[in-house]
């Protein structure tokens, strides 16, 4: 693949998140703006990199960033290493109900990266809300979701975001993999499954292992690692007595978010978020 022309103008704006993703934070960076570290870092991590919108606004020089899903950090390095390819595979897809059906029914792990990753974001752009889901399988079952014109090819905004993760390394694990990277002077910042609100609020099926408490209380733990280390630690979570127990000792920041992934039209109302930092 030839790379293209560091003079192209898709450098000069900022890469928007190429996927929907369940608790995107794109629409919190004016809130978040302020937040974030006012002091330089030598480094940025991301364990949970999800649509990676914190990412694509700071694009930092060197980063390392991780998931837990096997599709998403696959079409991350795809886009990074092999756009063209990606982008060819892209134009034939088709947006009509029997074919979405026969793509969602395709086993990932028998396809080559290219065509793994073009899977995946068919499916993202056309599947019902945008939402990815899986089973306890691990098998994505989100229902067709009829647009009329989904845009599934971005073609300008996916070569922003293939330069943007140049100097990136791409990595699928557990989130506690932060701990071998990060040291003194590091921002790390944290986005996990959310705590949820209520018993039948709880949407963990980014992957097939859900996200509990004692994962909370896990990732509670490498929070306090990170912040002995010297690390700048920037986390967001729901806003439950839980969560605040759990980061008492740190500043706690409320944010507003507006739901964009519920069944109900009316459950899609700004609800309040917490930020938590080890720092001022």
């Amino acid at each position: 693949m030839q790379e293209q022309n560091v003079s192209t103008p898709f450098k000069v704006e900022k890469p928007k998140p190429p996927v929907k993703w369940a608790g995107g934070k794109a629409q919190l960076i004016p809130q978040f703006e302020p937040l974030l570290p006012k002091e330089e870092y030598n480094f940025y991590i991301e364990p949970f990199v999800g649509g990676g919108a914190v990412f694509f606004h700071l694009i930092p020089q060197q980063a390392v960033l991780i998931d837990s899903n096997e599709e998403l950090i696959n079409f991350y390095l795809v886009v990074r290493d092999n756009l063209e390819e990606l982008l060819s595979d892209l134009r034939k897809h088709r947006n009509t109900e029997e074919y979405y059906y026969y793509i969602r029914a395709l086993e990932p792990k028998t396809l080559s990266p290219v065509e793994r990753a073009s899977r995946f974001l068919y499916l993202n752009k056309t599947a019902y809300n945008g939402l990815w889901r899986v089973n306890s399988r691990g098998e994505f079952n989100v229902p067709y979701g009829k647009y009329k014109n989904p845009r599934i090819i971005d073609e300008p905004n996916l070569w922003r975001v293939s330069h943007a993760l140049k100097n990136a390394q791409i990595i699928c694990g557990d989130f506690s993999l932060v701990l071998e990277f990060a040291q003194a002077g590091t921002f790390v910042y944290l986005d996990p499954p959310y705590h949820p609100l209520s018993e039948t609020a709880n949407f963990t099926s980014y992957t097939s292992d859900a996200f509990g408490t004692e994962d909370q209380k896990r990732l509670a733990e490498v929070f306090r690692e990170l912040d002995r280390r010297g690390c700048l630690v920037m986390l967001s979570n729901s806003d439950t007595e839980f969560i605040r127990r759990l980061y008492s000792e740190y500043e706690i920041q409320v944010v507003y978010a507006r739901r964009s992934i519920n069944c109900k039209p009316d459950g899609r109302g700004p609800v309040t978020e917490l930020v938590i930092r080890n720092y001022s």
